[in-house]
């Protein structure tokens, strides 16, 4: 009888046990339409249970341990919503649960301030990384990405190089500079909104990454939403009207689906005078699913883009005319015309084999090719002066510093002059040409770069058991780029003259030695014309490790790159090493990274991540005058690939009503290089000549904290705060070698001189911000309308430092110390300059309205520095004073001939997008 009780009471805890497991559900509409919601994502991601919405948008999950859970409601496009429930052995019902459209989507690339450096070939001294970050929900970096974009932040201070973006699996980071290009896909923002964002070294399903992470953006059609998409926006940022449509056909019966879309973007001009836009972009996507394991897809990218660009200025050219001031126009026939405009076009295509080996196993083999022109048009000159109007001469400070004395009217007529003009005289350049139009003084020409990629790569993921992923690729990518200029425009005459008028001989004077003095016309290649040949070949693979307290992962990649020039033209300053093949550049490189996520309790994680990278030189870093001769940087200097160390530690709480993540973080940098060009004065005493200054093993070290905070105060009302403490520094004294054309100059051997260290430890890396911080709202109606604000205080931003000016040549003439040396004058001529600290406050709102079944009519409206307040955002030393009396007769009278050129950011701007979905 005893045993049969015990028996019954053993059987009865079992029944109550399968009867007390913990459940919890609920349905997911659509806030707008109140329609059921498919395929919402629902997780507990503590207990690694997880499920999708039905039809009905109802979903179920089982199998949840006791005690205090959150579930996690997300779909890409909805504001992602968490519910904490007490589970004890009972049902949990969440009823209705509404997904609200995510305002954020429509803060596309055009919300973010594209800042003329990115559109600049010649600077690298800070470029924004906006658009690497639209894909996070992170708080601190879409603050980042919409709220600090145009002041030159970078997160931290890392330039996009250290980012990977890919389409459907494949890079898209130009082998040239080692960053991506997103002109190639602007202007499509409807259809590349399918992202997925890995921050820093975590884990990503497509790629190695970089230290800043990795976007792929997917455009597979079956993966779109049914739908179309109508809109118009306009703006006084970059362009002022923009037309979008996009149509989806999402999945249909017979396995095929359709994406397309186009835009148009135009503007006579933008913020800055003279900055026109033109810009025209085609998308197509095409999937064929063959059958459950088998689905193709083509897609194809064009998007062609023309653009004015925005000149950098001295103070004294700020002063005089403003911060909208742009030299690169004048009028011609009574019409804004820009000598500096970027044109760019290079269409995408890629086909994509999608292949399911196995319900845990997927194979994606990717394959695009990527070819077109890139076209950046200046004014070239050689019979007549600069018509550049902010030149030297020109300018009322070139008289203020005469050596007999300060010349006080023609410095009076000089400000007058640029008072009331100041731009480029178009008229005289034709009317200059009329004299002579065989051999036309003055011409407009194009440095063009003419590329052909193609990229295959394939990507395995498979999960290999409940807890363990692998994911695994083999990438091959191979480059050619030609390279040369070209005439666009021969204002008024037939023919130019092919020399260099800086020669002193006639051979010097030769852009090709194999057809010397030759006239050119309209279309025919001047001045250089070489290929670029890069080959890449690698692969990564990568172990991901999920349980109940504890996510970690390790990583790892291997790669091989190499780099050669091809000369076409025999170049008169090197006529022995420019013609032909240079020596072929190699370059091994690996990387391994590992991470771990520990989850305290649902609310409270700690993740760690951690990495080792080394990264060949760039295309751009690996030859010392690439346009002139087939020298690389290894044949006068020592040229490494970079080694990268890095990791960060985060704290991340998130609860009902607050969610929120701190990180601290540090970046070294070991063995860079980087390359500039520019006239100089001053070099072993009083020489001048056009150098090639390469700074070789420069060790650079970031570190700071980031933060990033949200609150649901009440249902309609959220704060948030972001904020970013930095600091970013040189580490070390590079070595600097000077190279010129000229191999006889003074002090120079075979065309090298070898100027030392250049003393640059503890300067700061012209990074943007290194502090900031954002503080703001949003308000959201029941009624389907918005409105947020944010106020955004930057500070510790500072001027890319000239290194030459930190080397010995500094002090010296021809070795010995300038009588007149004073060390105290030294040190502030030497003072790196800090930028002021500024406050720019920014304001969004928007309205939904539903004007039929699931047709909707959007309307969002943005204005940035509302309080039009005037902030520089970037600027560098001009290198032409390579010495300290060069340097200090310039600033003698406290407006230098060469001093400090700016970027300004801009003043009050707006953006106004209206759509119609349907």
């Amino acid at each position: 009888m005893r045993n049969f009780t015990m028996t019954m009471f053993l059987l009865f805890l079992g029944f109550t046990s399968l009867n007390a497991q913990n459940v919890v559900k609920g349905i997911v509409i659509n806030s707008d339409s109140e329609n059921p919601m498919q395929g919402v994502s629902v997780s507990v991601k503590i207990a690694n249970v997880s499920s999708v919405t039905d039809a009905s948008g109802a979903f179920t999950l089982t199998g949840l341990p006791d005690g205090r859970q959150i579930v996690t409601v997300s779909l890409n496009g909805y504001e992602t919503q968490n519910f904490p429930v007490e589970l004890s052995g009972k049902t949990v019902d969440l009823g209705i649960i509404f997904m609200y459209e995510d305002i954020s989507e429509d803060q596309d690339l055009s919300t973010i301030t594209i800042t003329d450096d990115e559109l600049n070939d010649d600077t690298s001294a800070a470029d924004n990384i906006s658009g690497l970050l639209q894909a996070s929900r992170d708080v601190y970096l879409r603050t980042a990405a919409f709220e600090w974009s145009g002041s030159f932040y970078r997160v931290r201070g890392l330039d996009s190089e250290n980012g990977k973006v890919l389409i459907n699996g494949i890079e898209m980071n130009k082998l040239y500079n080692g960053r991506p290009q997103w002109s190639n896909w602007g202007g499509l923002n409807d259809v590349f909104r399918n992202q997925e964002f890995s921050n820093g070294l975590t884990p990503s399903n497509y790629a190695f990454g970089g230290v800043l992470g990795s976007t792929n953006i997917n455009t597979r059609a079956s993966e779109y939403s049914e739908g179309g998409r109508i809109s118009y926006a306009s703006s006084n940022r970059s362009y002022s009207h923009r037309l979008m449509a996009t149509y989806t056909s999402g999945l249909l019966a017979n396995g095929w689906a359709i994406a397309a879309s186009g835009s148009r973007r135009a503007g006579n001009e933008g913020y800055v005078d003279g900055t026109f836009y033109d810009a025209n972009s085609i998308f197509l996507s095409i999937e064929k699913q063959i059958n459950d394991a088998h689905s193709l897809n083509l897609t194809v990218i064009a998007a062609e883009n023309e653009r004015g660009k925005s000149s950098p200025n001295t103070q004294e050219v700020f002063d005089i005319r403003g911060i909208r001031y742009n030299s690169y126009w004048g009028y011609q026939n009574g019409k804004m015309r820009n000598s500096r405009v970027k044109r760019l076009y290079e269409p995408i295509i890629m086909l994509n084999h999608y292949w399911n080996l196995s319900d845990n196993t997927t194979l994606n083999t990717n394959i695009g090719y990527q070819f077109g022109e890139i076209g950046n048009s200046r004014l070239d000159y050689n019979g007549t002066n600069n018509p550049d109007p902010t030149y030297y001469r020109k300018l009322p400070s070139w008289y203020l510093s005469d050596p007999d004395g300060p010349d006080y009217e023609n410095a009076y007529k000089a400000l007058t002059g640029f008072q009331n003009d100041g731009q480029i005289d178009w008229n005289e350049l034709y009317f200059g040409n009329e004299g002579s139009p065989e051999n036309a003084r003055a011409i407009l020409y194009e440095d063009r770069n003419d590329d052909k990629q193609l990229t295959a790569n394939m990507i395995l993921s498979s999960e290999l058991n409940e807890n363990i992923t692998l994911t695994a690729s083999a990438e091959y990518r191979t480059l050619r780029s030609e390279n040369f200029a070209t005439p666009i425009d021969m204002l008024g005459a037939t023919g130019y003259l092919d020399v260099n008028t800086f020669g002193s001989t006639f051979d010097q004077q030769q852009s090709n030695l194999l057809t010397p003095s030759r006239t050119i016309g309209l279309g025919d290649r001047f001045k250089y014309n070489y290929n670029f040949d890069s080959e890449v070949y690698g692969g990564f693979a990568q172990l991901q490790f999920k349980y109940s307290n504890v996510d970690f992962y390790v990583a790892g990649q291997a790669n091989n790159t190499t780099h050669q020039r091809e000369g076409l033209f025999q170049n008169g300053y090197f006529p022995t090493n420019s013609y032909g093949k240079s020596d072929k550049l190699d370059f091994f490189n690996y990387g391994a990274k590992a991470g771990a996520t520990y989850k305290i309790s649902g609310r409270h994680l700690i993740d760690v991540n951690g990495g080792y990278i080394t990264k060949a030189p760039s295309l751009r870093n690996s030859f010392a005058n690439s346009r002139a001769s087939n020298v690389t940087v290894a044949d006068v200097a020592e040229l490494n690939s970079e080694k990268i160390l890095s990791g960060d530690v985060s704290y991340i709480f998130r609860s009902p009503l607050i969610t929120s993540k701190v990180t601290g973080y540090f970046t070294d940098i070991k063995d860079a290089t980087e390359i500039s060009f520019f006239f100089a004065d001053g070099i072993g005493g009083d020489n001048s000549a056009f150098i090639q200054e390469i700074l070789t093993g420069i060790d650079k070290r970031h570190f700071g904290v980031e933060l990033g905070i949200e609150a649901q105060v009440t249902s309609t009302i959220k704060l948030k705060g972001a904020a970013n403490i930095g600091q970013y520094t040189y580490n070390n004294n590079p070595n600097l070698v000077i190279t010129t054309e000229n191999a006889s100059a003074q002090g120079f051997i075979n065309g090298k001189r070898d100027m030392g260290a250049a003393s640059l430890k503890d300067y700061r890396i012209a990074a943007g911000p290194q502090k900031a911080y954002s503080f703001g709202f949003e308000y959201r109606d029941p009624d389907y309308w918005w409105f947020g604000a944010t106020v955004n205080y930057l500070d510790e931003a500072f001027v890319d430092v000239s290194p030459i000016r930190r080397t010995s040549n500094f002090i010296n003439e021809d070795g010995d110390l300038f009588l007149d040396y004073d060390p105290v004058l030294a040190r502030k001529l030497l003072q790196q300059e800090q930028f002021d600290d500024y406050f720019v406050v920014n304001a969004i709102g928007g309205k939904s309205w539903k004007v039929g079944d699931n047709k909707y009519i959007g309307l969002f409206a943005s204005i940035n520095n509302i309080f039009n307040q005037e902030y520089k955002t970037g600027g560098f030393e001009q290198g032409r004073n390579a010495n300290y009396r060069e340097l200090r007769d310039d600033n003698a009278n406290g407006t230098p001939s060469f001093g400090n050129k700016y970027w300004y950011g801009r003043g009050t701007t707006y953006f106004l997008n209206v759509n119609y979905r349907f």
